[in-house]
Order: C-alpha cells, then structure tokens, then sequence
C-alpha cells in the first residue's frame, strides 16, 4: 500500500535512516548493502527505516523495477518502518519548496538552450575547466529570457563564495569550495523536479537524520547541504560508503556477479548468507566471519565501515551460503527447499520425510538448487545408470559381493544408518574389500551415480523394499552384460578400485 504523506509530527530526536533506491533496474549487490547498513543503524538505535523510491526518472523506470526491488527487500528481510513513498506523488510539494526558493530570490529561471549549453561545455572543457554553468540567466533581469522561444527551468542561486564541509561518518572532513559548484537546475524545462531538490525535500520531510549511500553522492552532499541551508533546515549526517570493486580491481559489474539480489535467490542462496555476507563487505567487528542477525544488530557501527574498498568475491559468499545450509533452522530449509524441487517437477511425498532427507545433504550441498537436485533420489524411479560410473562399478567381480550384501541386507533386524554400515563392512571384510570398494557399487545401484549422501544414510531413507529393488536390478544389469560370475582368470576384485 502507497503511503503518500510522511508524518511531521515526529521525535527529532529519534535516528531515522532511509533507503531511497532509482526503479531504473533491478536491486544489485550494492543497493542491497546500503540498504542493509541504513537498516542495521536504524535497529541498532532503536530508530526508524525508511523506504522511499525515487521515481522521477519517468522514462527508465518501471512498475516492474519497484516490485523487484520491494521483493529483493522482502526476501532479504529488511522490512521498513515507513513508507513506501514515491516521489512521483510529490510533484506539488516539491514545486511549493521551489516556488518559495523562486520567491525568496534564492533561485531563478534559466532559459539557455540545449545548443548554448553545450558549446559553453565544449570550450570549457577545450581550455581545461571543469564544466559548469556560467550564470548568464542569474545575471540577467529575472522575467528576460536569453532565448525567449526555450522552456525555462529552474536553477538554484548557490554560493559563490565559502565552502561546503561534509563531516563524514566514514571519510571524515571532505571540503567543498562553492565557486566549483554549479547552479543545480531545481526544475526541469518539463515541470519535473530534479534528484538535487526532490531528494533535500524528502529527507527534510520524512525528518531523515542519517544519510548512508555510496561515495558516488559524494560530489551531490555539498550541494544539498547548500539546499538545506538555503531551506533552513537541519542538515543530516552522511555516510559514504566505498564502492565495491570485483577480483580485478575494476568497478563490480555482471562480469564479476553483480546480478540482481533475487538471481541469488534463484540461485538457491539464503538471505542469511548474502546478508552476512554484504555487511562484511566494508565492515568488521575483528576477526568475525559469521554473524547471526542479531549480532550484526547489536555490533554495527557505521564509524567502523573502512574507507578503502570492499572486494566482492563470489567463493567466499558460497562458503558462507553452505555454511548456513549446514547450520540454519531446518524448518526454514526446508520451506525454501520445496520451492526449488516444485521447479524441478520433484514431488516430496513421505516417505521418507523431507526432514530425514535434508540432514546427510546440509553439509554436502552449497545451494538449494544442488540439494533439491540431491533429493530427486529419494522421490523419483532411477533412470538409467551413469555410464561411466556403470562400467567402473557395475562389473563382473562385484556380482557375488552384491548378492552377499544383499542377503545381508534382506537379513537386518534394524533398517537404519548404522546398522546398513556395519553390514557393508561385514561383507565387505568377507570379501577381501575395503569398506569403500564396496560401497561404492552398492551407490551407483542405488543413486545410479557415484554422488549421493553417506551411503549408509541413503540406503536407510530409501527404505528396505526399495533397496533391495535396486540391488536386484544392478545384479540383472551386472548379469546382462558379464555373465553371473567372476570373469576367468580374475582371483582378486581389488585391482579395480586403484
């Protein structure tokens, strides 16, 4: 549901924090920590989170973009204490603040055209300048249009003298001097205000005490402090956070993962793990590697952010993935589990319960989509066996072991884990076979690879019946292609497990 007015009647005393994201695209790993810095500052201090989505940029941004960006917030678990707000139902206020600016001569209208502006940055930038307006209009009569057939648009009267100093909670003092500046256009020649103004008045309105963005607002901070001012209005605290770059060094782009919060999603990732992960990302509190969200409430501190910037390395957030697959609720595992086996076509009906099968899988599978595809096992008939693995363990010296072992399989008092482990080592000892020599065949009749969970858990959930089905099938394929014997000559079956 939209919530259009902010509420003014608020303790100023409170921390707000806000995320304000552009639905020109998707919600990417540098948003989402934002996002997740603003919100753990806003917990940590018993404060407020605010969501807003700037959406003036008509042309590039889409309903699609805000739902993706509201569900990768809501997967993530970063639920807002305010808002949504749209800038776009704001236009009246944000022209109201600019009619007051306009009145009280601290901006004015500027009707240079496009061709002016432009030949004024090619000879700016021809002798070496920065580029920035030169304040033709602010000098000329106010009503006296430059070129009377262009739109105007409205530009702020900033400083020409002084500098602008941001205390940064990260960076700590960076200065501005006003006469590098320019005179931001407030209002566009079509009536939309600009990110500069509309930005100044929704942090002023929605009483924000905490601006954390990324360092590429840097350049935009001294500006809307002179807003501020202009407004007379209290100005927040910024944190700029370092930019994250990929193994190489460069900017992180799709190339190094940066895809959208919910690809990793899915990909089969917890929202613990890439949350963990993100706030390692520039943030430390010592040698921690694993926070339980708790923690991270309880430990950040944005003052504790480093300066230098965070390498995004797509192994490390794998282990962390597995890590909280092998640790995590099962409960939760197991919800978020079925999504991912519904998009496989596998169907999870007992038995063996869901729950029996996740636990010999948690430490063996790094995503959900690889343990989904490890349950398939477990609830679909065994296609045809693995070729390779087959012709390896599926041979004539393992026939009479199979029939042995499954003799003493038919023969166990107890169907479970341990008691098909101490079978495979009874026959496998009568034999002259290491325990792996033997279990080894015995999976790929089972899981018809060489890949499963510990084999005495796999054949326990597949329960006796099953098993020994399968065991009967090994032995006609076994019988199918090398007769039912040991093949002439062969005295030992060891050889072939080198």
């Amino acid at each position: 549901m939209r919530a259009t007015h902010p509420d003014n009647d608020r303790d100023m005393t409170t921390i707000r924090t806000r995320f304000a994201p552009s639905p020109t695209g998707y919600l990417h790993i540098g948003g989402a920590r934002t996002a997740l810095f603003s919100w753990l500052y806003a917990r940590r201090h018993q404060g407020v989170f605010v969501l807003r989505v700037e959406d003036t940029d008509r042309e590039r941004s889409t309903g699609e973009a805000v739902r993706a960006i509201l569900d990768g917030l809501e997967w993530l678990g970063l639920d807002h204490d305010e808002g949504p707000f749209f800038q776009t139902e704001r236009f009246a206020r944000y022209r109201e603040v600019i009619d007051s600016l306009l009145a009280r001569g601290l901006a004015y209208h500027c009707y240079c055209s496009r061709k002016r502006l432009e030949a004024l940055r090619a000879e700016q930038m021809a002798r070496n300048e920065k580029p920035r307006y030169d304040g033709r209009c602010r000098r000329a009569a106010e009503g006296r249009p430059s070129d009377a057939d262009t739109p105007p648009v409205v530009r702020f009267k900033n400083p020409l003298d002084g500098e602008v100093v941001v205390e940064d909670l990260i960076r700590g003092r960076v200065a501005f001097r006003n006469r590098e500046l320019d005179d931001l256009i407030l209002l566009r020649s079509d009536g939309t205000p600009t990110y500069n103004l509309s930005v100044v008045v929704d942090d002023l309105d929605m009483g924000i005490t905490h601006v954390i963005r990324g360092d590429d607002h840097l350049n935009n901070t001294p500006r809307q402090i002179n807003v501020f001012r202009a407004l007379e209005a209290p100005v927040p605290a910024f944190a700029h956070l370092p930019m994250i770059l990929g193994s190489d060094g460069k900017p992180l782009s799709k190339r190094h993962g940066a895809v959208s919060v919910l690809q990793y999603r899915d990909d089969g990732y917890l929202p613990q793990a890439l949350l963990n992960y993100l706030a390692r990302l520039g943030w430390s509190h010592g040698d921690q590697e694993v926070f339980s969200m708790k923690e991270l409430i309880e430990k950040f501190d944005i003052a504790d952010v480093n300066k230098a910037a965070a390498t995004f390395d797509p192994q490390k957030l794998l282990w962390l993935n597995q890590h909280y697959m092998k640790q995590g609720d099962v409960d939760d595992l197991i919800r978020r589990l079925r999504f991912f086996q519904e998009r496989a076509g596998i169907e999870p009906k007992a038995p063996p319960e869901l729950a029996e099968v996740i636990e010999p899988l948690r430490g063996r599978s790094k995503t959900l989509v690889e343990m989904a595809a490890k349950t398939r096992l477990f609830y679909q008939e065994l296609g045809d066996y693995d070729p390779v693995a087959a012709k390896r363990y599926l041979s004539a010296e393992m026939h009479r072991p199979l029939i042995a072992l499954r003799e003493g399989l038919t023969g166990l008092p107890r169907w479970d884990a341990g008691s098909v482990h101490a079978a495979i080592g009874n026959v496998a000892a009568g034999h002259g076979l290491k325990f792996g020599q033997l279990a080894q065949p015995l999976r790929v009749a089972v899981c018809g690879t060489t890949a499963s969970p510990p084999i005495d858990h796999t054949v326990a959930l597949l329960g006796r019946e099953r098993c020994l089905a399968l065991i009967d099938r090994a032995l006609c394929y076994i019988g199918d292609r090398h007769g039912s014997g040991e093949s002439e000559g062969s005295s030992s079956s060891t050889n072939v497990f080198d």
